[in-house]
């Protein structure tokens, strides 16, 4: 099922990557010289007649005590989520590795691949990859094919291509990521839980639900495994089970699983517990959507609406004296969701009312009121189709060395007081070409469900909504639709990316 080695490559940092270690390691050679003082004969009178106070000098730090310092920094800037700044930084960290440990180094390959998750994070997923390639060249070049520091940058490298709509190149990278846990950690590891959950989203995205779902069966074992001493720490992981099975459309399977997470905290914590909280609205939540999986192994119950799960939630919160104001708020809000849900408006209005009021006090609840009430949320839509034709096809990227290209589609609309969208306008379709793309998009805006936008805690109807749906497809696909009139511009295609998950800063 995996491919444990990537194609062998001889060492280089090639393209961008290596101008940019190269511009890097000159620029790290030169001597940056301090400007000179200021003459005192030459400052104004009323400056030059004040007794002058010597502020003694900041020690200059050496080059890697800098490198130290702004890691440092750099932790901080990804933490806050200030990424231009952390950005820069990062780049100055490659500088200063390459400087302090040459640019061959495993420092550098670490500082590479801290620039390259900035990058990711920015969107930026070509420069992106270039750099996790380098910092997995590098490791390689100073090690070997199966050491454990390329975990990291594979993993990074996997993200990257998967949001550059490349999830057969992806799904090549993970396998071989996770080949190097088990070399290195044995077959039965946690560290590649990860890398495992993000293979299974490579094949739920290529179709393959089959080879998904094993994926995640293999996922559970190995955290039951692990967690049997004690299974309220296998919560988690079956939190992330179940939310897979919700985007795979095993909506039975899904509500399976939530039971069992309830019945596990039951047993360990008590039937009023606050964990059981998140388990029972999420079960509840299933209900706004129907089972299209055709294999699901849940039996349906009687229970068809989800509204007692809801009212259960409700209830451990407002018995709880450890309930905060946020935990009262949410499961009122799921409550209140349900019946928008169900079309019963007033009840649901009533509900609302009373959230307002709850926050309605000191300046966090109102900023988390604008967040909740008087913004427009979303409480149901379904995936529209990421690829144009057979996602499938993808897989034989590789093979016929046709690249993807990206294409957007852009509408505007608002949301009613009763939770639809309404006057659905076009903004722009790129390419034009693909109707069957657009009517998709059109057809899943008007069938969304939305908490609508309160205003003095009562439902209004929300000003101008804006909604960017982006897609692969192949050339070939927009030359068959213009009759082969021609090749691809590239004011054809869309240049942003998708978002993926991403590995953890090296330190």
């Amino acid at each position: 099922m995996l491919n444990p080695m990537a194609r062998k490559r001889s060492f280089r940092i090639a393209g961008t990557a290596g101008l940019f270690l190269l511009a890097l390691a000159a620029r790290a050679q030169q001597t940056i010289d301090s400007p000179p003082a200021a003459d005192p004969d030459e400052l104004p009178p009323a400056v030059a007649e004040e007794p002058m106070v010597e502020v003694p000098p900041e020690p200059e730090l050496t080059p890697r005590e800098e490198l130290t310092a702004q890691f440092e920094r750099f932790k901080l800037l990804l933490a806050d989520g200030v990424l231009d700044e952390a950005d820069s930084v990062a780049k100055r960290i490659v500088e200063l590795a390459i400087q302090v440990e040459g640019p061959r180094s495993n420092e550098t390959a670490k500082a590479l691949t801290n620039l390259a998750i900035v990058q990711h994070r920015n969107e930026q997923y070509d420069a992106a990859e270039q750099n996790f390639e380098a910092a997995v060249e590098i490791i390689e070049h100073n090690e070997d094919r199966l050491n454990a520091q390329l975990v990291n940058p594979l993993k990074g490298l996997g993200a990257s291509q998967l949001a550059n709509g490349r999830p057969d190149l992806a799904s090549e990278t993970y396998g071989r990521a996770i080949h190097v846990t088990h070399v290195n950690e044995g077959p039965h590891n946690l560290e590649q839980v990860d890398l495992l959950e993000s293979l299974a989203e490579v094949y739920l995205r290529l179709g393959s639900i089959d080879e998904a779902r094993k994926l995640q069966d293999t996922i559970y074992a190995l955290n039951l495994r692990n967690f049997e001493g004690d299974l309220m720490d296998l919560v988690p992981s079956l939190m992330r089970r179940a939310a897979w099975q919700h985007r795979a459309g095993f909506i039975y399977d899904e509500r399976t699983t939530y039971r069992r997470i309830i019945n596990i905290i039951e047993d360990q914590a008590g039937e009023d517990d606050l964990a059981l909280i998140p388990p029972l609205t999420r079960l509840g939540q299933s209900f706004f959507f129907a089972d299209l999986s055709g294999t699901s192994t849940y039996q349906p119950s009687a229970i068809t609406t989800g509204e007692i799960y809801f009212k259960r939630a409700v209830r451990i919160a407002e018995d709880n004296p450890d309930a905060d104001w946020r935990t009262l708020a949410d499961t009122n809000l799921a409550l209140g969701d349900y019946y928008m849900f169900q079309g019963n408006e007033q009840r649901a209005r009533n509900i609302y009312r009373d959230v307002w009021e709850i926050l309605s006090g000191d300046e966090e609840r109102l900023a988390y009121r604008q967040e909740r009430l008087e913004s427009v949320n979303v409480l149901r839509q379904r995936n529209v189709p990421e690829f144009v034709g057979d996602a499938e096809a993808v897989e034989d990227l590789a093979r016929s060395g046709e690249s993807l290209l990206r294409g957007e589609i852009r509408l505007s609309y608002k949301v009613s007081s009763r939770g639809r969208a309404t006057d659905v306008t076009l903004i722009e379709a790129r390419p034009e070409e693909f109707t069957e793309m657009l009517t998709d998009v059109q057809r899943e805006l008007r069938t969304r469900i939305f908490r609508p936008m309160l205003a003095d805690g009562e439902p209004t109807t929300s000003g101008e909504q804006l909604l960017t749906h982006r897609f692969y497809y192949r050339p070939s696909d927009l030359e068959a639709l213009r009759g082969g009139t021609g090749a691809e511009s590239e004011d054809d295609a869309a240049s942003d990316k998708g978002e993926t998950a991403e590995p953890a800063a090296e330190t």
